[in-house]
């Protein structure tokens, strides 16, 4: 799973199904982003977080994407 294997998405958001807490970016549980969000937010940085569009496939990052919006909802 790339919000795992990659080790930074897990190191800076809370997000209850990956078992992760971080506190350096917003909780992803409160804010629900919904698929779009975070392809966009993955793909080209927001905030302090990196763009990682060249460093994951597209594949991945539309894998990650799709976890995050989902998981975000339970």
């Amino acid at each position: 799973m790339v919000f795992l294997e990659h080790g930074n998405c897990a190191v800076c958001h809370t997000l209850t199904d990956a078992e992760s807490s971080g506190n350096i970016g917003p909780n992803l549980n409160v804010i629900k982003p919904d698929v779009m969000r975070v392809i966009s937010a993955v793909k080209n940085g927001i905030g302090v977080m990196p763009a990682y569009q060249g460093e994951l496939t597209l594949e991945e990052i539309e894998s990650v994407a799709y976890y995050v919006s989902e998981a975000a909802l339970n």
